[in-house]
């Protein structure tokens, strides 16, 4: 069994978010629930996949087209990450 590599200096981390799950925003009866009240929906849909990335749970995505093409998405989900990761 060999073990992946360990990014040394230099080399860029992997991203946090590997682990596969179905394209798109989860079903609304399986997505964790925030007061996100008064937010673009596309901004509450980045921030809950990205909180949940940063808690490392089931629930955490990145729909890196999207992430791309949409900046509400990418604001929600970079506030979601560094908020729920405590960098802010």
């Amino acid at each position: 069994m060999t073990k992946p590599p360990v990014p040394g200096p230099g080399l860029p981390a992997p991203d946090p978010v590997v682990k596969q799950r179905p394209s798109g925003p989860l079903p609304p009866s399986t997505r964790p629930t925030y007061n996100l009240a008064g937010y673009p929906k596309a901004a509450q849909e980045g921030y809950i996949d990205g909180c949940e990335t940063a808690k490392q749970s089931a629930y955490g995505f990145k729909d890196k087209k999207r992430y791309a093409a949409d900046t509400q998405y990418r604001m929600g989900w970079d506030d979601g990450l560094s908020i729920c990761r405590g960098t802010r």
